[in-house]
């Protein structure tokens, strides 16, 4: 997602008595099937493209993370269900053995969907077993909320590759039903002033982070100001009728290059019209007061060029964030995509990812943890752009200020959005 999302690290993560892990582990390896819910087994094997993964693919992946860094190291007897799996669901772990082709993985009619099912269960009974001995040692404990969070990143993936697939489809099928948010005008755009000079960014005190969000590090900020919310729809079209796609002053060279080859004219699942776009709900009419979605970061740079601004670097955006109420429109709110915000609210979780201008590369001091999952993470410091906040299937506490998400500038099937920026006299 590549890595789709950042890559986690236990580096951090305070040790919680055993009861409070397998209450939350467990609960978070419940969801990822709730969340096939409705599904048919067709439905759950089909890749839509070489970035995405079948359903199907997610749920056996985030089992077999749990059985090949948790059961087998800590398990002395543990017997894998299917020797062979770990072939078949090992993502990129190149020191944890073989990996089948990410591009084939919609090939892998076998094992069947219930098989899996079978499968995690299996690797669950487990899993309880292991904690029912009382309370886990540093390094297992450290492995488990790991894992937790692993597979919540997953949960997030699991609905969008499930969005990317539905969406080839002519008859344009929902994932399921979705509620229908309260109407609402966007606030007025304003621009707040950030903080100025020496400020420390990176995680701070007790909680799991990812490794890439540490260490916390002192970094000098320019004047400037960042918007009090994203950018809307309605303002986004602005720019599609405007010409954004046609005028090539607006873009940077390989973006405006990925965009003539790829056809682009509006976000991804934009109708043709702008009236309408394509959901987790099926097509729905485009609201306009709600965030702009499913753009790139060429797109996203463009669109802030065209508005006189620029995206945050991603240090200003935590600066703007860490003041803000860690709350929003996530996975648990139930509305499944972005909505308008209300009033006074500064998005900064939830809704959408978003785009800033800074390439994603590692702290000063940075070093990944020894072995296979030290994979996980700097191995993709290079080629890629940060995203900040969560979005509107993030799961519920996985998000903080200090989270970096990353993405190359191209992909834009996620849930992606933005936020302007500007330069202060």
């Amino acid at each position: 997602m590549t890595h789709a999302v950042p890559s986690p690290s236990a580096a951090g993560a305070r040790l919680q008595p055993v009861q409070d892990l397998a209450a939350r582990l467990f609960a978070t390896r419940a969801l990822t099937p709730g969340l096939c819910a409705g599904l048919a087994p067709e439905d759950m094997t089909p890749q839509s493209m070489p970035d995405a993964s079948p359903a199907k693919w997610h749920l056996a992946h985030t089992t077999w993370f749990f059985e090949q860094f948790a059961l087998k190291p800590f398990v002395a007897d543990y017997r894998e269900f299917n020797a062979g799996f770990a072939a078949l669901f090992n993502s990129y772990y190149v020191s944890a053995g073989p990996r089948y082709a990410r591009p084939q993985r919609g090939l892998v009619t076998r094992p069947t969907v219930a098989e899996v099912m079978r499968y995690r269960a299996h690797v669950d009974t487990h899993l309880r077993h292991l904690l029912g001995r009382g309370e886990p040692g540093r390094d297992l404990a450290r492995v488990l909320e790991l894992g937790l969070h692993h597979e919540q990143q997953h949960q997030e993936l699991l609905l969008t590759d499930m969005l990317h697939l539905l969406s080839h489809n002519p008859l344009k099928p929902a994932w399921r039903q979705l509620p229908t948010p309260q109407k609402r005008a966007a606030p007025a755009l304003r621009f707040v002033a950030g903080p100025e000079g020496a400020h420390a960014i990176g995680h701070c005190g007790e909680g799991f982070h990812f490794d890439n969000e540490a260490p916390r590090h002192t970094v000098w900020l320019a004047p400037h100001a960042v918007a009090n919310r994203l950018v809307s729809n309605a303002e986004y079209a602005a720019f599609v009728r405007d010409g954004g796609y046609r005028n090539p002053l607006l873009w940077l060279s390989d973006g405006w290059a990925t965009a003539q080859r790829e056809g682009w004219r509006a976000p991804l699942y934009w109708s043709e019209d702008g009236a309408s776009a394509f959901t987790l709900g099926g097509e729905l009419e485009l609201d306009p007061a709600a965030p702009v979605c499913h753009v790139s970061h060429y797109e996203a740079d463009a669109f802030a060029r065209w508005a006189g601004a620029r995206l945050p670097t991603e240090a200003e955006w935590e600066a703007f964030a860490a003041a803000q109420p860690r709350a929003g429109n996530m996975l648990e709110a139930g509305w499944f995509r972005p909505v308008a915000a209300a009033a006074g609210a500064s998005q900064c979780f939830g809704d959408v990812w978003e785009w800033t201008g800074s390439a994603y590369l590692p702290y000063p001091g940075y070093r990944a943890q020894p072995g296979a999952l030290g994979e996980y993470n700097g191995k993709f410091m290079s080629g890629q752009m940060v995203l900040r906040g969560g979005s509107c299937i993030t799961p519920p506490g996985h998000v903080r200020a200090s989270y970096r998400n990353f993405f190359y500038p191209h992909q834009r099937w996620q849930f992606m959005g933005l936020r302007l920026a500007k330069d202060m006299p």
